[in-house]
């Protein structure tokens, strides 16, 4: 384990104050003309921390270990302010001579003014560095990294008790760049320990979104239960690659034969799993600009062949297809097969989203489901803004399916109000099947069970209201930032629509409307708060309840910038990031007409960040 208590991209006055050091001292920098420059490490500390400006462009890093090229990376190095420092760790080359060779784009600019940078006189040491956080909208109870980019969840396991999830991850910064593996554990779900860094990138490409799983037959040659990855190696093209683990997934040993799969078109994001009747892999690409998933066959995730291909076509198409799972549940004792697509752009609300298709699969092909029409239907997974790059653990315990989505959209991941990280996962997910009134069946998505354990204090219980246009509040519990689960069942009478309305005193409000009519639910987050970074980010989305005679359900999971909205059996689910100055205070139900609201929880919860 990394000996870092917790990471924290601080303020440059923090920094200093922290490190009771002069910044530059232990560094020497050498200016080679406007676009080059060198930075000796020459003191002792475990990290070098390195000064970042989010508007600049990204400069080029190369890491030179004894004059050898250890690693490029890209960094926005600080200009004309510092927006908080990342630590490049130092530990691995202790005892040697290291050395940044930094290509920057200066090439309007006099020397004289380049050597005046903010970065040059703040690149320090430091033996250790604070993550305590220091954002306002950090969830309290969702997974976060603990600094730095975020996006898609990728490679997820379960082996010994203990949930593993990696995650696409920047190091060096809050906005996309420098794909690594990063990597947090948990035997619960909701408590995650963060891990060191899994997979690095290399010379075939930075690392790209994959799977894992427990190769229980030796098939690979790693030994029996050796955890195996297979990677998307991303430069110049996209290829495929295989690691495994030999310590349960904390570092991985990349293959030497390393790609182990290219083509001559992009696809990315292998995901596998063994299937015991064909004793091989099947895996499956997305063939991302062919808006297609090819199906693949390997008996040792060396040698690959295509099986077949699904999608082209189908479903929605208006942006690259990426991200795939696919899975087995079971309904009326029946198994039928789920294939997850993530698409971008596209969504049903603009950005990214999560499609999905039913059918079968008999581990080559995939059929999928037909409606009355005879046609492939289009089915999302959620219908709020914020879930993208949806997929599932592997060897999850009891025969559970359990997801996890990424709680953003790619239309301003990169712009939402915070700095020292950007972007969370969704809670977990229990993902099931359903036949709905119109006689198809779909997926549905319910909490984990384990998201019960972060109850603080039971606020309500059983209470049940009659509204009218009046509206009816109740006060949400004030600890921890408001943090809270709602829960109730609404009755509709005379086909009146319902409001449901979550508010603060500084007038800001999510508005929930249920239209008993349409048998739709909304939700409205264009008053919600923060939302002028963004033209795309205030909106309304709108899921379809799948119920009949006025009734459905509502269960809330709000935490300091995120509304996570379920049906309480899951049958819809809308998942959207809000950003208001001061947590929500109430509640309020109302309707045109008359509705009962009854079996009203409230549960206060706990923060775990």
């Amino acid at each position: 384990m990394m000996e870092i208590k917790r990471y924290m991209l601080m303020a440059p006055t923090l920094l200093a104050a922290s490190l009771g050091s002069l910044a530059g001292d232990g560094v020497k920098v050498e200016h080679l003309g406007v676009n080059n420059t060198l930075v000796r490490v020459e003191g002792d500390g475990r990290y070098l921390m390195m000064p970042v400006q989010e508007s600049v462009d990204d400069a080029k890093v190369n890491l030179l270990v004894d004059g050898k090229l250890e690693r490029t990376f890209y960094v926005r190095l600080a200009k004309s302010k510092i927006d908080y420092s990342v630590p490049l760790d130092l530990e691995p080359y202790k005892g040697h001579n290291v050395v940044l060779e930094i290509n920057a784009n200066n090439e309007y600019s006099p020397l004289g003014e380049v050597k005046e940078q903010a970065s040059w006189n703040s690149f320090t040491l430091a033996d250790s560095f604070d993550t305590t956080n220091s954002e306002k909208f950090r969830p309290a109870f969702h997974h976060t990294p603990l600094y730095g980019w975020m996006n898609d969840p990728n490679g997820m396991f379960y082996k010994d008790g203990v949930w593993h999830l990696y995650y696409q991850w920047n190091p060096y910064g809050s906005k996309w760049q420098n794909m690594t593996w990063g990597h947090s554990s948990s035997t619960d779900l909701v408590n995650w320990k963060h891990e060191p860094t899994a997979i690095e990138p290399d010379g075939i490409g930075t690392i790209f979104s994959g799977s894992c799983a427990i190769d229980t037959e030796n098939s690979t040659g790693f030994g029996k239960d050796a955890v195996v990855a297979l990677y998307t190696s991303a430069a110049a093209s996209q290829m495929q690659s295989l690691a495994h683990s030999e310590n349960n997934g904390e570092s991985f040993i990349k293959y030497p034969g390393n790609p182990v799969f290219t083509l001559e078109t992009e696809a990315r994001d292998p995901n596998m799993y063994w299937n015991p009747d064909t004793k091989k892999w099947t895996i499956v690409l997305a063939h991302a600009l062919e808006k297609e998933i090819l199906f693949l066959s390997s008996p040792d995730l060396k040698e690959w062949t295509v099986e077949s291909a699904f999608g082209k076509g189908e479903g929605a198409q208006d942006g690259v297809w990426e991200c795939p799972d696919l899975f087995p549940l079971e309904i009326n004792g029946k198994k039928k097969w789920v294939l997850l697509v993530n698409l971008n752009p596209g969504g049903p609300f603009g950005g990214s989203a999560t499609q999905y298709f039913i059918g079968d699969f008999d581990g080559k092909t995939f059929t999928a489901d037909t409606d009355a029409s005879g046609k492939i239907p289009t089915k999302w997974m959620d219908f709020g803004k914020d879930h993208y790059a949806t997929v599932t653990w592997s060897d999850a315990p009891d025969g559970r399916r359990t997801a996890i989505g990424w709680m953003s959209n790619w239309q301003y991941a990169a712009d939402v109000p915070t700095q020292q990280y950007r972007s969370a996962n969704t809670l977990p997910r229990e993902l099931s099947l359903f036949t709905a009134p119109d006689g198809e069946i779909y997926l549905a998505s319910v909490p984990s069970p384990e998201v019960k354990n972060l109850r603080a204090k039971t606020i309500m219980n059983g209470r049940t209201l009659n509204v009218g246009k009046k509206a009816s509040s109740v006060s949400l519990p004030s600890a921890n930032d408001g943090l809270c689960e709602v829960a109730f069942d609404i009755e509709s009478k005379k086909n009146a629509n319902v409001n449901i309305t979550l508010s603060n005193s500084k007038n800001e409000k999510v508005v929930i409307t249920y239209n008993s009519t349409d048998n739709t639910i909304a939700f409205d987050r264009r008053e919600a708060g923060i939302s002028n970074f963004s033209v795309d980010f205030p909106a309304v989305t709108v899921s379809p309840t799948f119920s009949i005679n006025g009734k459905t359900s509502v269960h809330l999971f709000i935490d300091r910038s995120s509304v996570e909205m379920f049906a309480k059996d899951g049958k819809y689910v809308m998942t959207n990031l809000v950003f208001p100055n001061e947590p929500y205070s109430s509640i309020s139900f109302s309707s045109e007409g008359s509705a009962k609201i009854s079996n009203l929880e409230m549960y206060s919860l706990k923060a775990n960040n």
